[in-house]
């Protein structure tokens, strides 16, 4: 193990070298005028991970941007790991409010600043590095290992679950590991173990058959904006809890040694109300900030509109207004049973001078890897050893349906090894990734490669 992570030492100049090449295409997968750069950001993760000593390598068309797939099966007996990542970036702009350009690297302070170096490129780079360097020092991985890099994660995957499905013997495997998430915090290396699912709905409430004039019509309807945000006011109580019936009935309680690792985190509500403009949180009661972010289902007004909202006055009493609504959802709870919790019970306390109409537009299932698992047990011995500090625990308030897909289409758990940071600009103007992360992250692959087998003995399964 010294050799291999001696070599990572000793190439860091030539990892940044190669990171800013990837770096510099700009494949932004949403836009089509870059469709050849993501096309030709494809080709350029498969010749590196030829060049890596990976093999089987394969670019596999699909009705939008192409899936990289490449493997080394040469460790008989020795768990498989899938791994996934994505090579499509985000929009740049504004690209005004960059201090550099985007598509060049630059690095300044202890940080790497362009398009994707944090949200994946990076990340996706740390593993072939990894992959790299022990293949060059021993000629094997301790593992077996397949890798699925797509183009299409920034504009929702829509060709992955397809994929996926018709490729099942291919992808055949022990777990899944993604890095593609961040860290607690700078100097506080941390595992994901899980992540909250979501069920997203759409109100439309109406009124008379046309828009009035408020003053002649005024105390004579109940205005469908008004009826709105009384049924919006009402879906929380006092306590902060979601008064949706059954919304809580199949919510996993914490355990206690969940509530416990939670506690170890450097967390400080002060300076996260001070970081985000408020003068006090807010959330269910009986819970932490941390336990209400990660680990308890919410209800959320993302959007609200109806009448006239242009400039100037218009004194209308509007026919209909609408609303944007997102609940989160955590393990044992399901979207599609939520989904039909919320519509009945806005019909149910929907006044009588309105009508109400409820549109399920999409759901997500929630996932979680055990603590205790074998992956999970294998990535806090290697962050360990990577970071040389004792990692801690931590889930994730979001959603990465890929997990979920993976868990119901090839019945595999997902370890979450993230190395970006909270504070990194993923999706926004500087997007940079921490120099000690990366290569820290690099020292930490080449650890979990090595850590897994050995956990794989004591709790995992072996797959032909």
């Amino acid at each position: 193990m010294q050799q291999v992570i001696s070599y990572v030492d000793s190439n860091k100049d030539r990892y940044l070298s190669e990171l800013k090449e990837f770096l510099a295409i700009p494949s932004v997968s949403s836009q089509k005028n870059h469709d050849a750069d993501v096309r030709r950001c494809a080709q350029w993760v498969a010749d590196q991970m030829k060049t890596v000593g990976m093999q089987n390598t394969q670019v596999f068309e699909t009705p939008g941007h192409p899936i990289v797939y490449s493997d080394w099966r040469g460790a008989p007996g020795k768990p498989t790991i899938l791994f996934y990542g994505h090579y499509d970036v985000q929009p740049v702009d504004p690209v005004n409010l960059w201090t550099s350009p985007p598509f060049e690297a630059t690095i300044r302070g202890e940080n790497l600043y362009a398009r994707g170096s944090a949200d994946d490129k990076g990340q996706v780079f740390i593993h072939l590095k990894a992959i790299e360097a022990y293949m060059k020092n021993h000629g094997s991985l301790p593992i077996n290992l397949k890798m699925i890099i797509e183009g299409e994660e920034e504009v929702g995957s829509e060709n992955l679950e397809d994929f996926v499905k018709q490729h099942k013997d291919l992808l055949k495997a022990d777990l899944v590991l993604i890095s593609d998430s961040s860290m607690f915090a700078k100097g506080v290396p941390s595992v994901c173990y899980g992540l909250r699912g979501i069920a997203y709905m759409e109100v439309e409430v109406s009124g008379p058959n046309r828009d009035l004039h408020s003053g002649s019509f005024g105390g004579s309807v109940h205005n469908p904006i008004q009826a709105l945000s009384e049924i919006i006011a009402s879906l929380h109580d006092k306590n902060g809890k979601v008064t949706v019936q059954g919304f809580y009935r199949d919510v996993r309680p914490l355990s206690k040694a969940e509530r416990a690792a939670y506690k170890k985190l450097p967390w400080n509500d002060k300076k996260y109300a001070k970081d985000l403009g408020v003068a006090q949180l807010y959330g269910e009661k009986g819970f932490t900030t941390l336990e209400r972010l990660w680990a308890r289902p919410t209800l959320e007004c993302n959007g609200i509109w109806g009448g006239y909202i242009e400039e100037g006055a218009k004194t209308v009493l509007p026919s209909k207004g609408f609303a944007k609504i997102s609940m989160r959802i955590v393990p044992d709870q399901d979207s599609q049973k939520v989904a039909r919790l919320f519509e009945k019970h806005l019909q149910k306390i929907a006044p009588k001078t309105v009508d109400v109409k409820v549109r399920a537009l999409h759901g997500g299932e929630p996932a979680i890897t055990p603590i205790e698992s074998p992956g999970v047990q294998a990535a806090v011995a290697a962050l360990e050893k990577g970071f040389g500090k004792k990692p801690l625990y931590q889930r994730e308030g979001g959603s990465i349906p890929i997990v979920v897909q993976f868990k119901k289409i090839l019945g595999l758990d997902t370890v979450l090894l993230g190395f970006g940071l909270p504070d990194e600009n993923a999706h926004a103007p500087d997007e940079h990734i921490n120099l000690d992360n990366f290569f820290g992250g690099i020292r930490t692959s080449v650890h979990f490669y090595e850590e897994l087998p050995h956990h794989w003995k004591n709790g995992g399964r072996k797959r032909k």
